[in-house]
């Protein structure tokens, strides 16, 4: 459990304005939780009729105003665009002379380290990369869930001590990320949570096409308990059929994804070859069950060789735990 706590507003005399720009899901949270530690927000800018009615909502009696507006009003920017829109927003502001000296200037990018923001940097700006590590809804549960979160943090020597401070007001917890290692970060950090919305949702289409009523209930606390397991014991964890070496249960599975959910067995087949390599590297399966199990995985990925008949001789089918 984190042992960071939010800050009491009265220890802290140097309070900022904070502006953002750009009023996704990460902005306005931000921005809410910096206000919770005693900062004023300022302005807002957004483009959609959503990100506006977000902005309104988690960000009352702020305007919405253009970006030039917002770094007008603002001590502290917080450019939160998607990441391709992010060096021309950078750029185009730092040559509209929108950006003023001394003014701190945070991106949330994961992919970005500081140096995305150099045309602000040159035009006399202090540049800060903090990206939180967390999934965000675009309601006022962010703020909650910020506590204890980590966020990947890339800034200058100089200014170490303020993206730091920054991220313990809003509650989280500062991991320290190299320029060039943002990009593997990112990468790290998509690999595990957004696949694993996929994975999960997936998942609950198969179950009710099963005839499962609540796949929700079902999966709930076996996911809970796989999550707890490999933060806690990494590939020591590995469970079920593939992990197991049972080669005719996998190909039983493949059979019933190419039936119900041909756009499934893709994604199987390529996790079912992953979870084989680690198994395996790790000695969780039995040398002799694998060449059986990979043999079927690469049949089933060229869907070839008449391997639909082959789960009735492979092994039992109804073992997968």
């Amino acid at each position: 459990m984190s042992t960071v706590q939010q800050p009491d507003p009265s220890d802290r005399p140097a309070r900022l304005t904070v502006g953002v720009v750009g009023a996704g899901r990460v902005g306005p949270a931000l921005a809410a939780s910096l206000r919770l530690a005693g900062h004023r927000p300022v302005a807002v800018s957004g483009v959609s009729d959503t990100s506006r009615r977000r902005a309104e909502a988690m960000l009352p009696d702020v305007p919405l105003v253009p970006p030039a507006e917002v770094l007008q009003r603002a001590d502290l920017v917080l450019l939160t665009v998607p990441d391709d829109a992010l060096p021309g927003l950078v750029t185009g502001l730092a040559e509209t002379g929108a950006v003023r000296p001394g003014q701190l200037l945070v991106h949330t990018s994961g992919r970005y380290g500081a140096k995305v923001l150099d045309p602000a940097l040159r035009a006399g700006a202090l540049p800060l990369a903090l990206h939180p590590a967390m999934t965000f809804t675009g309601t006022p549960v962010d703020v909650q869930r910020l506590a204890g979160c980590s966020f990947g943090v890339t800034a200058p020597e100089e200014l170490r001590m303020a993206a730091q401070a920054l991220v313990i007001e809003m509650g989280g917890e500062p991991e320290w990320i190299s320029e060039e290692n943002r990009p593997l970060y990112h990468a790290a950090l998509a690999l595990g949570a957004n696949h694993l919305v996929t994975l999960v949702a997936q998942s609950m289409e198969l179950l009710r096409t099963a005839g499962v009523e609540a796949p929700d209930r079902m999966l709930g606390p076996l996911l809970g308990a796989a999550l707890d397991n490999a933060l806690r014991s990494g590939d020591a964890a590995l469970t079920g059929p593939v992990a197991r070496g049972d080669a005719g249960t996998v190909a039983a599975h493949v059979t019933e994804l190419r039936r119900h959910a041909p756009q499934a067995v893709d994604g199987y087949l390529a996790m079912a070859r992953a979870t084989a390599d680690r198994a395996l590297a790790h000695g969780l399966l039995k040398p002799e069950l694998a060449e059986d199990l990979l043999g079927v995985l690469a049949n089933r990925a060229g869907h070839a060789n008449g391997t639909e008949g082959t789960e009735g001789t492979e092994g039992p089918e109804g073992n997968a735990r």
